[in-house]
């Protein structure tokens, strides 16, 4: 608007000027003559109305203004995850050792994901996003009584199918905050055997977490936190493995272990 004032002001003097100025006809005094004043001031509310009009314009302008109205739509996602487990030591003796374990390190994986909508009202949507995560974390063990440690890397590669409930809020100019929540079945296709930890291949879990969709000109970004607790022990005992597999070595990574929950946070970013 400040660009516009002044190039409007510049060409509104020099109307006036070329107008009047240079008319040999008059003198100075034209200036404070009302039919110059009025002239001006017609220019300049005209100037006004206009500028605020576009102004009015920029501020409820919206990008893709019908997009929430469709009664289907799809996109993906892409974003991080973070695998972790909630663990629950055993206190069984091994070799007369107790150990404890916990998840000591963390690693940042991969998360791919489609989305599939369907609006129920003006603030209710149901969503089917199956995705496919792929992450690392690592288990420590300690001995207390004489400081002895180990660790072992537990890697997966999850399908998961949830079905969410996502509540929007009402739409500020390009944006609209929401809130999402649901739960579903997952299923971890790494399964190797060798590996001291070997997790149970199914779980199902509850799923919740917040974000914002910002409109774009020709699509919708929405950065999303979620936070997924899974109910199922996912330890697999030694026992139930092949007969090949049953190293005694294991034992120690293995029965220290009472209980294994999945934990995760979701970082993602859908295009929709």
């Amino acid at each position: 608007m400040p660009t516009n004032f002044f190039i409007f002001f510049w060409l509104l003097c020099k109307s006036f000027f070329q107008n009047h100025y240079y008319n040999k006809k008059t003198s100075i005094s034209f200036l404070l003559k009302r039919r110059d004043v009025i002239y001006c001031m017609k220019k300049i509310k005209i100037f006004l109305f206009l500028n605020l009009c576009v102004l009015f314009y920029n501020a409820t302008a919206q990008n893709l203004p019908y997009a929430d109205y469709k009664r289907f739509h799809f996109g993906f996602s892409l974003g991080l995850n973070f695998l972790d487990f909630n663990v629950t030591p055993s206190k069984i003796a091994i070799d007369g050792k107790t150990y404890e374990a916990d998840v000591s390190s963390i690693m940042p994986g991969f998360s791919v994901a489609l989305i599939s909508d369907l609006r129920l009202n003006d603030y209710f949507n149901l969503r089917l996003n199956p995705a496919l995560h792929f992450g690392d974390r690592t288990l420590s063990y300690l001995n207390p009584t004489d400081g002895e440690r180990f660790r072992t890397s537990v890697k997966s590669a999850i399908i998961t199918i949830p079905l969410y409930i996502k509540y929007s809020a009402f739409r500020i100019h390009d944006y609209k905050p929401y809130l999402i929540a649901g739960g579903g079945v997952a299923f971890d296709c790494y399964r190797d055997k060798r590996m001291p930890v070997v997790l149970n291949m199914f779980d199902y879990f509850v799923d919740f977490g917040a974000g914002c969709t910002i409109y774009f000109p020709f699509f919708r970004f929405a950065p999303e936190l979620r936070f997924a607790i899974g109910f199922n022990n996912l330890l697999e005992p030694l026992e139930k493995r092949g007969i090949e597999y049953q190293d005694p070595d294991m034992k120690r990574y293995n029965h220290s272990l009472s209980k294994l929950t999945s934990q995760m946070f979701i970082l993602t970013f859908n295009f929709e």
